[in-house]
């Protein structure tokens, strides 16, 4: 399973594509920061956003995409903009007719350190040694969309499958199961 990793931001959004499944080894194929000018208008912002990740989608084919689930924090103008540039690879994903999940950030914490409350130092370290990377991805957006990409490709894999079987059961049924 390919995956597109977003940590959603306006100023800065990270960007990552693992490869790799339940028991195989995951592999990063790529890695990056899209940055808008905060001077720049907010349309423009989202809109410079929006053809980046076309733009990945369109080089990196992933089978699904992965994003961070916004929560709210004391900084409501700064959680609009994360919310905002969260939509843009949910539709994304949405006009390409791929799977999308929204994972929360200490579901992803704990999925990729074993602790829903590591620090980012922490998340970057094992996002290193997961992917047997010569060097920690920066800024720590790159890791972080690393890092929910790798939540998917572990978390989701597995509800994915759960997912199949139960549809399967269903159908072979006539629904009633």
């Amino acid at each position: 399973m390919r995956v597109l990793g977003v940590d959603p931001g306006l100023t800065r959004c990270g960007l990552g594509v693992v490869e790799g499944g339940i028991g195989q080894p995951v592999r990063m194929i790529a890695v990056g920061v899209v940055r808008t000018p905060v001077t720049d208008d907010p349309a423009e912002r989202l809109f410079s956003l929006q053809t980046e990740i076309d733009e990945w989608m369109e080089r990196h084919e992933p089978d699904s995409v992965a994003v961070e689930r916004v929560f709210a924090k004391a900084n409501i103008k700064g959680i609009m903009g994360t919310a905002q540039a969260s939509a843009i690879p949910m539709l994304a994903a949405a006009r390409r007719g791929l799977p999308l999940a929204l994972h929360t950030p200490s579901e992803v914490k704990a999925a990729v350190t074993g602790n829903g409350r590591a620090d980012k130092a922490q998340v970057t370290s094992m996002v290193t040694r997961i992917l047997r990377l010569d060097t920690p991805p920066k800024p720590a957006d790159a890791a972080d969309a690393l890092a929910i990409a790798i939540c998917h490709v572990w978390r989701g894999g597995a509800q994915d499958r759960i997912a199949a079987a139960v549809a399967r059961q269903r159908a072979a049924t006539g629904g009633r199961g």
